[in-house]
């Protein structure tokens, strides 16, 4: 096996260049190379090895173009330090994109990952992003949720969307450990948070309502639960925190290189919608829209064969986002929703997280979500769509105390489970198709 150049010590990057994935894996293994940094189920690596194997996969990569790569979460983590130690932009692919039907256009120089939106709504774009914006990110995130040698964090995220790329980042920016699972089961999670220091956790709310479910216990090594991706409902953080879960709600995106804010126990206590103060370095505004805007370091290049003007980022690098949100006097931000989602019922304004926030604190809900059908009296004719075993008279009763007139659900739909992506969003549009069907 070829072995990597590892200058001692790592000469820092130049002023003006942040380091890539590969520079950090070099730094990493120079300092401590013996050190844990990537754990495959049986297959560990120290620093001094994930260096060496990344470096000796990358000779079998071609010598230029974008590496699209599909496969697994553990062949994504490998191939992924392999494209930055030939500096080949890295594009991580699901199996549900056509990867030849998204590439269609030059990238800027300065290119070191490609990565599908989620695409909840409409066709997914793709964002760029440069080794600047990742290194910004991880330093940040880092700083809000400290990581350190010794730490380990557990992804069991795709690795082909922001929120599981950015753990390759931070951990290799840290000096941290990252134990990479093929996907999110519940048993395994459970056996790999009993038998190794798992230090830090990154989920979706289902996610923790899976964990929850099963009674698995957090354990005692486990400091920072980044929770992101979806809306976390207040009945399914009482239940988290109840049980002692270090939970903290996060704001991000594709477009901000993951999370840009979240909530820590210093910002007061949790409340609805709640995701904590900016990132260092990160800015948040809101629109007179009611559109969160961000201007940070860690915001894209662009979306792939868009200019950056034309990405939506104007001239002051403001990024107007497709969610709604507000800033309290204290900075913190508030999510209240997606502003394409929301519902005009009985001449009012309402949007479906405000419902299901609601909704789903009443008994018997495992998980719940709402959306509109065309009505001649209402407008749109509130749904919910349920899983669980809450009674309807009872679900509509608790509706009654919490919400006003035009909020209330109108029909009630069963189903097994709701229409989520990999990483645990809604699709809003499946939601309608579901209703409309049924």
């Amino acid at each position: 096996m070829k072995q990597p150049d590892l200058p001692t010590p790592f000469p820092p990057p130049p002023a003006d260049n942040a380091p890539t994935l590969a520079d950090l894996l070099r730094e990493q293994a120079a300092i401590r190379p013996e050190a844990p940094a990537l754990l495959l189920g049986l297959r560990h690596f120290s620093y001094a090895d994930l260096a060496a194997e990344s470096a000796a996969r990358a000779d079998a990569l071609p010598a230029s173009g974008i590496y699209c790569c599909r496969g697994d979460n553990e062949s994504l983590a490998l191939n992924a330090y392999a494209a930055s130690w030939k500096k080949l932009p890295f594009f991580p692919v699901d199996r549900d994109i056509a990867p030849e039907t998204l590439v269609t256009a030059s990238l800027p120089t300065a290119s070191a990952l490609l990565i599908a939106s989620s695409g909840s709504e409409g066709q997914a774009k793709v964002v760029l992003h440069g080794a600047r914006q990742l290194h910004a990110a991880a330093t940040a995130a880092n700083r809000r949720l400290p990581l350190a040698p010794g730490d380990l964090w557990l992804a069991c995220m795709p690795l082909c969307h922001i929120g599981g790329q950015s753990i390759l980042w931070r951990t290799a920016a840290a000096g941290a450990a990252v134990m990479v699972h093929p996907d999110f089961k519940v048993e395994r999670l459970a056996a790999a948070l009993h038998d190794h220091p798992v230090t830090h956790l990154s989920l979706v709310p289902a996610m923790l309502a899976r964990l929850l479910e099963q009674g698995c216990p957090p354990p005692p090594s486990l400091r920072h639960v980044l929770i992101g991706g979806a809306a976390l409902a207040p009945a399914l953080h009482a239940r988290g925190q109840a049980a002692g879960w270090p939970l903290h709600p996060s704001y991000g995106m594709s477009e901000t290189a993951a999370q840009i804010a979240t909530w820590v126990p210093g910002d007061g206590p949790w409340q609805a919608g709640l995701v904590g103060r900016p990132l260092d370095g990160c800015e948040i505004a809101i629109g007179e829209d009611g559109r969160i805007r961000v201007r940070s370091p860690q915001l894209m290049l662009a979306y792939l064969g868009r200019s950056r003007q034309a990405s939506a980022i104007d001239a002051s690098g403001w990024l107007t986002t497709g969610d709604l949100g507000r800033l309290d006097a204290s900075g913190r931000l508030f999510v209240t929703g997606r502003a394409d989602d929301m519902l005009i019922s009985g001449g009012r304004n309402i949007h479906p997280l405000e419902i299901e926030a609601q909704l789903a604190s009443c008994p018997g809900v495992r998980d719940i979500a709402v959306t509109g059908l065309p009505d001649p009296v209402w407008g749109d004719r509130i749904v919910a769509l349920l899983v669980g075993d809450a009674d309807e008279a009872q679900l509509l009763a608790h509706a009654r105390r919490h919400l006003p007139a035009a909020a209330l659900p109108r029909h009630l739909i069963r189903v097994e489970r709701l229409p989520r992506n990999a990483a645990g969003k809604l699709s809003r549009a499946d939601l309608r198709a579901l209703a409309t069907r049924q």
